[in-house]
């Protein structure tokens, strides 16, 4: 569905024209058509009936790839005239790929309909836990086998490997349409960016403008490359902090996040399920442009600042001019560190113990220090005014480079609710942590699979030998332990539901039932003597 969806939001494909003011409604109406239209393949694969699901799976996906290769073959895109040929080709291979996929998987699913059919297969039960997290509460439990073979290089230090951890569907699906709508955004800019320099380095023959034009097009091709090696990492970073904040809740772990955001309301947690993939995907692409275009400038300026200087034989009075700035900005933070090390020797207590680390917060020579503080207050004025300026710019500069990620906001402490982003996150978490707990499914699958045994059996069956009979002898010998159960615990009396309703004998039948708890402990006071 990815290329299908760049062709629609490029509006290339406008099922439905609508006036400018409902651009929303007509989103929603395309988006509502391409799900109607891609609904079949999913239909197939999740349908109960395996046989005619995965027949008309393989029809429909051998009718897709037949319309999808015809398209590539005989409708070649003439808006860049050097890439006519291949593009088609460039952008729909994977879409190419995803239906021989599908056609496979439909094919494997028709494979073992038959083997069950033919009696050559087992039908798999309907489980609410799968392998994997049976394995996870083992180890827990103490009773999993430990990892037989020993962690490769790749798994001790950039991946930690752990063979009871699966992502779900969801997350698997996110990543990968990720990464193909990141491969189509960098393509067509590519494509774009070679035709609209090879336009404008033809307009002038002037040596400033052909220096200009070669650091510009140098800039953005460095820029592309960087952001996209940058966007492929953020996209599997989002991977490994998805499996860590899973960790961290099932350990009862939440204070990494906001104090705000610990308890989400149960309606946001789900909408959030919803959101989460169209949200990741839409900030990872807006994440390629806006880097893209602050590493672009980024670049032109360094290159203008220090790279062509250098080139035209201006380095040593580029490197006095930043020589000068770069040893006051040093100068300012060494006085800064050296007003730390100063307290550190003369204004603070020793040491309670030899063994402490640090001295403690307990002040020494107070008056020596206000004078301190004193001859130090313009200097630190100024100090700060420099901080300041750097402050503003560090954040800017990590909130540009994390602005794709949405697993950590970028928002001040105490505003993290105006980040859409990370409040879909968290969202996320929560629900997944939920309804996917391995512990939870373990102890529910414990319970449903005792309650279709205790189903398949008449009640009582557990304290009765005979599992068959008729009705009348049922019901009979439910009423025979139910006045069993009673008589040893009497106090269950008052619990029953017409004594409950009832106000008229509630008093009467409580004295009686207290009476009976009492003749009933002196009965097991004197057995036990």
């Amino acid at each position: 569905m990815a290329n299908m969806a760049f062709v629609f939001f490029r509006q290339e494909f406008r099922p439905f024209k609508l006036p400018s003011w409902a651009i929303a409604i007509e989103i929603l109406l395309g988006a509502l058509e391409l799900g109607l239209v891609y609904f079949p393949f999913f239909a197939c694969l999740s349908t109960p009936f395996r046989l005619p699901g995965s027949v008309m799976g393989i029809l429909y996906s051998v009718f897709w790839i037949a319309i999808t290769v015809w398209d590539v073959v005989t409708c070649p895109n003439v808006w860049v005239k050097d890439f006519a040929k291949r593009e088609r080709i460039i952008f729909q291979w994977p879409s190419i790929l995803s239906l021989i996929f599908l056609l496979g998987q439909y094919l494997h699913l028709l494979l073992i309909d038959i083997r069950i059919r033919l009696n050559l297969a087992e039908k798999e039960s309907d489980t609410l836990v799968v392998t994997h997290q049976v394995q996870h509460v083992k180890r827990l439990l103490g009773r999993g086998s430990e990892q037989s073979k020993p962690f490769s290089w790749f798994q001790r230090w950039v991946y930690e490997w752990d063979p009871f951890f699966k992502f779900p569907t969801r997350i698997i699906g996110t990543v990968i349409i990720s990464v193909i709508g990141l491969y189509r955004l960098t393509s067509e800019d590519l494509f774009w960016s070679y035709t609209i320099f090879d336009f404008l380095s033809n307009l002038y023959d002037e040596a400033w403008y052909v220096e200009f034009m070669e650091v510009v097009k140098v800039s953005w091709f460095a820029a592309t490359i960087l952001t996209c090696l940058t966007s492929c990492g953020y996209i599997l970073h989002i991977l490994a902090c998805y499996r860590k904040h899973l960790r961290r809740f099932r350990t009862g772990q939440k204070s990494f996040l906001p104090l705000k955001l610990q308890n989400p309301k149960a309606a946001f947690c789900l909408a959030s399920i919803a959101q989460y993939s169209g949200c990741q995907i839409a900030f990872t692409l807006w994440g390629y442009v806006i880097v893209h275009v602050v590493l672009f400038l980024f670049a032109v300026t360094f290159a203008y600042a220090l790279v062509i200087p250098i080139k035209n034989g201006m380095g040593l009075s580029l490197l006095q001019t930043w020589g000068t700035g770069i040893l006051n900005i040093g100068l300012i933070v060494a006085l800064k560190a050296a007003q730390v090390v100063f307290v550190q020797i003369f204004f603070l207590q020793d040491k309670i113990s030899p063994t402490d680390k640090q001295k403690p917060l307990s002040l020494n020579n107070r008056k020596a220090f206000s004078f301190f503080s004193y001859f130090f207050f313009l200097y630190n004025v100024g100090v700060g005014l420099t901080a300041c300026i750097l402050r503003l710019l560090l954040n800017m500069v990590i909130g540009t480079a994390l602005v794709s990620r949405i697993d950590r906001s970028i928002m001040q402490k105490g505003y993290e609710r105006l980040d859409l982003g990370h409040m879909t996150w968290v969202g996320m978490i929560f629900a997944d942590h939920y309804h996917n707990n391995p512990v939870m499914l373990c102890f529910c699958q414990l319970l449903w699979s005792n309650t279709v045994k205790d189903q398949r059996k008449p009640a009582y069956s557990l304290l009765h030998n005979t599992t068959s009979g008729s009705f009348v002898k049922v019901r009979a010998w439910k009423r025979w332990m139910l006045s069993y159960t009673l008589l040893r615990n009497p106090q269950l009396i008052l619990l029953r539901k017409h004594h409950l309703s009832s106000s008229s004998k509630q008093s009467e039948t409580a004295v009686q039932a207290w009476v009976m708890v009492s003749q009933m402990q002196g009965r097991i006071t004197q057995g036990s003597q």
